[in-house]
């Protein structure tokens, strides 16, 4: 057992560095390499791009990234811009921003589901279907000829076919949305006149100071003030399959969950306005872009349509 201390105690002196100046770089480097952490962006904080003396208290311009981002910004502009300390705001100064911002929570629109179904019936293409069931019962009609039943039936079905598909599709959306919104944190530890205390999530404001710990859901879109060995898993909402490690400064994410550590921070942003809220509305928003396809088949629907009512008049009138 004495011989391997032996080696170790007498092993050969370093060599002497060849150049002036050049002593201690490979230690310093190493140490370099071992501290460097590899779970944070090499990004640094920047300032406001605007005088922050001309951006007001509101949404339209605290969420105006032209002017200012909050996520990039150093923690003093954050603290400046809100017009807040880490000490929190007071119960008067928290209602007034209430008013102002809105309740930190989604707001879902709930639809009539037979008029959501009706609306799929109200389309180009579906107007087409409509006319041909009409055609096949008003022209077979005439002449003393039975109407056409089978081809009515058989295009009635493929409309209510056609309509429930959609129908299914746009309630798996909603159902969507409100899984994401299910996941949201009911509560909040938050400092209110300079004591902690926990309340409903739906009432925090830009510019509370909220605290949460290992297993807890991040209640709104925060910067972190203070971060002791911090994990957040927020692969729900960026993808990343791993927890990210976290330091006084950085950005998390309402609905991200903390898996290590304890932290507090300032809140930045709430409701619609956090990531969260806008990858929600996302997921449940009625797009009104028409694609290359859509734009095709109404063509096709509106061709259908001129020559089923030229049609229809030719037969009327001969």
């Amino acid at each position: 057992m004495s011989e391997p201390i032996v080696e170790k105690e007498a092993g050969p002196p370093a060599a002497a560095p060849t150049t002036p100046g050049a002593a201690g770089t490979p230690t310093e480097e190493k140490k370099k390499r071992e501290y460097k952490d590899f779970g944070h962006d090499e990004e640094k904080a920047t300032h406001a791009k605007v005088d922050m003396a001309q951006i007001e208290l509101k949404a339209e311009d605290l969420y105006d990234k032209d002017k200012v981002d909050l996520e990039t910004v150093v923690l003093d502009d954050v603290f400046t811009l809100l017009q807040c300390t880490e000490e929190g705001l007071t119960q008067s100064e928290s209602q007034r921003r209430l008013e102002l911002f809105g309740p930190n929570r989604l707001e879902s629109k709930e639809q009539n589901a037979f008029l959501q179904f009706l609306g799929f019936m109200w389309n180009p293409l579906s107007w087409v279907m409509e006319g041909a069931a009409l055609v096949a019962i008003a022209l077979s009609n005439g002449g003393g000829r039975a109407p056409d039943w089978p081809d009515f039936v058989g295009i009635v079905l493929l409309l209510l076919i056609n309509s429930a598909i959609g129908f299914y599709e746009e309630r798996n959306a909603g159902n969507a949305v409100k899984a994401l919104m299910d996941s949201l944190a009911p509560k909040a530890k938050v400092r209110r006149d300079g004591k902690w205390s926990e309340i409903d999530s739906a009432d925090l404001v830009p510019g509370d100071m909220v605290a949460f710990k290992i297993g807890d859901v991040v209640p709104a879109d925060c910067r972190l003030t203070e971060a002791i060995n911090v994990s957040i898993d927020q692969a729900a909402l960026t993808g990343e399959s791993l927890p990210q490690s976290k330091k006084a400064g950085d950005q998390c994410f309402s609905g991200s969950t903390c898996k290590q550590g304890e932290a507090e921070g300032v809140v930045i942003s709430t409701g619609g306005n956090t990531f969260f809220g806008r990858a929600a509305s996302l997921v449940g928003q009625d797009d009104d872009t028409t694609g290359h396809l859509q734009k095709i088949l109404a063509q096709i629907g509106s061709f259908c349509l001129v020559s089923i009512g030229l049609f229809v008049l030719l037969e009327i009138v001969i």
